[in-house]
């Protein structure tokens, strides 16, 4: 989130944070958080300026620092939008490792605009696509040409419906964002989109969908047995459900990364989609993106409601 259009209110503040963010641009992370320590001594109410703090610091390799910082934000951000208690709780300090639709809200928001080439052209996003696959395969192993109801979970600017677009005959898109939905729209692919919490929105149709898609999104939903449940009860018997995860070889079943996206155990997540109603139809282990130069391992699953 790029939290420098948020202004101190103080042009000299914010003249620091201007500095600040050039120094960070150069990779001067410890010298661009004294810049931001000494404009937050003019503006100590800046909530977007410890969040600058915080991640300067973190940069810098000063853990305790951002800790520092993240939980003066947690004290002024009380609408949770720059997501302090993932933070913390990220670096083993507290906070909560609950779902924060706030900040994940806000983050995309802000990243909209620029969605699109940052994921695909810089990042190597290529969960639609092979999803898309998977799917396809489906539909022909059932001697099909189409869906007749499919819905795009967390549908960001479009790239999963414009895929899913010739496999449905209709297509629903919902994502937490305003602003990604807009992009979406341009489009022209979704016969409707709508601003909603996807389990509230699973929630409200049942029984009444032949396909759900989730690409790139459980990773900001956390424990999984609401999304999964939902997802079981939207479906019409026999209707199927496709999801993208990050994954991660521990004994827990989710974990929250110091990216602030949760990485979930797979053999724990089919037990979460059988519990549901749901049969796992396959499940491939795959590269889903890079993310600083390496490699994101992350794992498909096709599931169809009993």
């Amino acid at each position: 989130m790029r939290e420098i259009q948020y202004s101190s209110g103080d042009l000299v503040a914010d003249r620091r944070a201007s500095y600040a963010a050039a120094l960070a641009a150069e990779r001067a992370f410890a010298e661009a958080a004294d810049l931001m320590a000494q404009a937050l001594e003019m503006v100590p109410q800046w909530v977007a300026g410890w969040n600058l703090l915080g991640g300067y610091r973190e940069a810098a390799g000063d853990i305790a620092g951002a800790v520092a910082a993240w939980t003066q934000l947690l004290q002024l951000d009380a609408r949770g939008l720059f997501g302090a208690a993932l933070k913390l709780a990220a670096h083993g300090a507290g906070g909560s490792t609950a779902a924060a639709p706030a900040y994940v809200e806000a983050l995309f928001d802000d990243y909209a605009p620029r969605f699109e080439d940052s994921l695909v052209a810089r990042l190597g996003y290529r969960t639609p696509e092979m999803l898309e696959v998977v799917i396809r395969n489906a539909l022909t192993a059932r001697g099909a040409a189409r869906f007749e109801r499919a819905l795009d979970l967390g549908c960001g600017t479009g790239l999963m419906g414009a895929r899913l677009r010739p496999l449905a005959d209709r297509l629903e898109g919902v994502d937490l964002s305003a602003n990604m939905l807009v992009e979406a729209r341009r489009k022209g692919v979704y016969d409707r989109l709508e601003k909603a919490d996807l389990v509230s929105y699973l929630l409200g149709e049942p029984g009444s969908v032949d396909l759900i898609v989730a690409a790139d999104v459980f990773n900001y939903v956390g424990a999984l047995e609401g999304a999964l449940t939902a997802a079981g009860s939207a479906l019409r018997p026999g209707g199927m459900v496709a999801f993208s995860l990050e994954t991660h070889t521990g004994g827990d079943a989710v974990r929250l990364g110091t990216t602030l996206r949760f990485q979930h155990a797979t053999e724990p997540t089919l037990a979460i989609c059988r519990a549901a109603g749901l049969r796992v139809v396959m499940v491939e282990a795959t590269t889903i993106r890079m993310d600083r130069g390496l490699p994101v391992e992350g794992t498909i699953v096709l599931a169809e409601r009993l």
